[in-house]
């Protein structure tokens, strides 16, 4: 193997890893979203993780986190807008790549 092969599979490694970050970091956002948004509708123990579950599921409808976002605010009800639910995935998304990193150690 010639030292171009090597940096040529060492550049594929880490994007096939970065994408996998980024799959496990936005599932984990999902998850937490669900869980918020459990918490607005009075939802606990195995119905908020229920409900978590299928939220992440719904990120699987369409490229992008629109599906989401709909699902969301189509499940509270008026009790957040499009807008609030986006804000909380952004924050969710800094919550999750940290707790992903945490457990990488």
């Amino acid at each position: 193997m010639t030292t171009f092969d090597n940096r040529e599979n060492a550049f594929e490694n880490k994007f096939a890893h970065d994408e996998e970050m980024t799959f496990k970091a936005v599932a984990r956002r999902n998850k937490l979203l669900g869980l918020w948004a459990a918490d607005l509708l009075g939802k606990s123990g195995d119905d908020a993780t229920d409900y978590a579950k299928s939220v992440v599921l719904a990120d699987f409808e369409e490229a992008g986190h629109e599906d989401v976002v709909r699902k969301v605010e189509k499940d509270l009800g008026g009790k957040a807008d499009a807008a609030t639910i986006r804000a909380k995935m952004d924050e969710l998304l800094v919550v999750a790549k940290s707790q992903l990193m945490t457990e990488l150690g």
